[in-house]
C-alpha cells in the first residue's frame, strides 16, 4: 500500500514538474534531467513511470486537462442565469487568470502544439483532445444564448467555442512575443466585445457617453 502511494506521488511530482518546465522552456528544450531536477526525483524514478520524454508529454497533456477541468468546473462564471452572461463571464475569468509570470498563465497544450504538431503526432493529438475538450464545455451555454437571443448566421456554437480558444491561445503567443501580460488582456477584452456584438448586445464601453451641456 505504502509503495503504491509513493509511486503515485512520484509520478504526480514528475507531471507537475513537466508542466512547469515545458511552459518555461518549451517541449524541445526540455530535458528529462530538467524535469527530474524540478520534481526532486531521480532518472530511475522517471523511467519507472515513463519510457520516453514523448510519453511524459502525452501524460502531461492529460494531467493538464484533469487539473484545468477541475478549476473551470468550480469557477464562478457558471453562476449567472442568463447563458450569454455565463459565456461572457467565462471570457472575463480567462482574463482574471492572467496572473504572475508568463509560464504561470500560458497554456501547456498550446505551447506544445506549436512545437510538435508535425513531428510528434501523438503529442499533437493529446493536445487537440485537451483544447477541443475544454471548448466543448462552452457549447451548451452558447447554444442556449443563440436560442434565447434569436441569433442566426453561418456559424455554430461549436465553431464559436473553438474560436474563443483560438483567440485566447493567440493572446498567449502575443504575450510571449512582447514579454508582457498587457497585450493578452487587451486581446481577451476584444474577444469579450466581439461576443457581445455577435449577440447584438452593445458593450458598455462602446455606448456613447452623454454630451456635456454647453451654456
Amino acid at each position: 500500500m505504502h509503495a503504491t502511494e509513493s509511486r503515485h506521488e512520484s509520478k504526480t511530482r514528475l507531471l507537475q514538474a513537466a508542466l512547469a518546465v515545458i511552459r518555461t522552456k518549451g517541449y524541445s528544450a526540455t530535458r528529462i534531467e530538467d524535469v527530474c531536477e524540478e520534481a526532486g526525483r531521480t532518472k530511475g524514478s522517471f523511467f519507472h513511470h515513463f519510457s520516453t520524454k514523448e510519453e511524459l508529454a502525452i501524460a502531461a497533456a492529460d494531467y493538464w486537462s484533469e487539473i484545468t477541468s477541475a478549476l473551470f468546473a468550480a469557477a464562478p462564471y457558471h453562476t449567472p442565469v442568463d447563458p450569454l452572461e455565463r459565456v461572457l463571464a467565462y471570457v472575463d475569468f480567462r482574463k482574471a487568470l492572467l496572473q504572475g509570470e508568463l509560464p504561470e498563465f500560458t497554456c501547456l497544450v498550446g505551447t506544445m502544439t506549436q512545437e510538435v504538431y508535425d513531428t510528434h503526432p501523438a503529442i499533437r493529438e493529446a493536445c487537440e483532445h485537451s483544447i477541443s475538450g475544454h471548448a466543448a464545455t462552452l457549447v451548451p451555454d452558447i447554444k442556449a444564448a443563440i436560442e434565447k437571443y434569436g441569433v442566426t448566421g453561418d456559424w455554430t456554437a461549436e465553431s464559436l467555442a473553438l474560436f474563443t480558444q483560438a483567440a485566447i491561445q493567440g493572446a498567449f503567443i502575443l504575450a510571449k512575443a512582447k514579454n508582457g501580460v498587457a497585450v493578452a488582456a487587451d486581446c481577451i477584452d476584444h474577444l469579450h466585445r466581439y461576443i457581445e456584438l455577435l449577440f447584438n448586445q452593445p458593450s458598455s464601453s462602446n455606448k456613447p457617453k452623454p454630451k456635456k451641456e454647453t451654456r
